[in-house]
């Protein structure tokens, strides 16, 4: 493990203009909480994710447990996880910047001991492991290891915060998205000649995430289990499925396995599951922190 928190910022805030077009998408809810729903893993897909909790306590289902930073007396909250490619690690990424590494995951530099305008609620890693970006809820993104700066939504007065960040397939661009369902690409995240926003169904989001198998695809998902899919043409879920009640707000997406195969966390630590095997939640444990972020493992060699 390594737990180290530089004032390191290796690349500028910049605004991005923003620009919102109106999508009509198709919503489905989330099934299956506790139990297993239809669809196995793909073979080349290394099974498993993990949970993180606030208090940088995590937890392992289907894949190693390779520490915490429950007792590591951390400065601020944690608020995201990210797996590497091969399941052999993870990092965690906490309010003020600092970000702290496990396995195989190398640390690369963080923003703890920096004043931040806004704290940081998202991370992401790039494709090959190499990198990893961290999101601030006023748009501003902070690029680190191989990880390139594509611009920031820094001093572009979004209508509400951010809440997540979600890579390209080929890590040439991001998708950042907003508690009010604005979804802003950079980099290649969006085809040349298209609008840089993306406005989905009113709702409140809690997370975003790549679909794997594809370069621009992501998924959404609103704090009461709907979830949203968008393929850079149009939605790519069709029909509603009925879900059991949902005790707490849903707080994070994995990486989705395809357009309506997703996996997601609520507070309460419960993991819902369609498509990729339920392997376990933490809905039964004594938590001492809630539950801010779920991981798994994107296909590797797949954009």
């Amino acid at each position: 493990m390594q737990h180290v928190r530089p004032a390191h910022n290796p690349r500028p805030r910049e605004a991005c203009a923003v620009f919102v077009v109106s999508l009509i998408a198709s919503v489905v809810t989330i099934v299956g909480f506790g139990s297993s729903a239809a669809g196995t893993q793909p073979a080349s897909r290394p099974p498993g994710y993990v949970l993180a909790a606030a208090d940088g306590g995590v937890f392992a289902f289907g894949r190693p447990y390779l520490g915490s930073a429950a007792k590591l007396h951390i400065h601020a909250p944690i608020a995201g996880i990210a797996s590497t490619p091969d399941s052999g690690g993870y990092w965690l990424a906490a309010a003020d910047g600092g970000v702290f590494a496990f396995g195989d995951a190398h640390f690369f530099g963080s923003l703890g001991g920096l004043a931040l305008n806004r704290p940081i609620d998202g991370i992401a890693s790039t494709p090959d492991g190499g990198g990893y970006w961290l999101v601030a809820s006023d748009g501003g993104v902070f690029a680190f290891g191989d990880a390139r700066f594509f611009g920031s939504l820094s001093g572009a007065h979004i209508l509400a915060p951010v809440v997540g960040i979600a890579t390209t397939g080929d890590g040439a661009g991001y998708w950042l998205l907003t508690d009010g369902g604005e979804a802003f690409a950079l980099g290649d995240a969006l085809a040349p000649g298209t609008p840089p926003a993306v406005q989905f169904p009113d709702n409140v989001y809690a997370g975003i995430a790549r679909i794997a198998g594809t370069t621009r695809g992501i998924a959404l998902v609103g704090a009461g289990g709907q979830i949203t899919t968008f393929d850079g043409q149009a939605a790519g879920c069709h029909g509603i499925i009925p879900v059991p009640e949902i005790h707490t707000g849903i707080v994070g997406i994995a990486t989705a396995t395809a357009q309506c195969g997703q996996l997601m966390a609520g507070s309460d630590g419960g993991v819902f599951a369609l498509g990729p095997r339920f392997l376990g939640s933490a809905a039964r444990f004594p938590l001492v922190a809630p539950i801010v972020g779920i991981a798994d493992s994107p296909l590797a060699g797949l954009t």
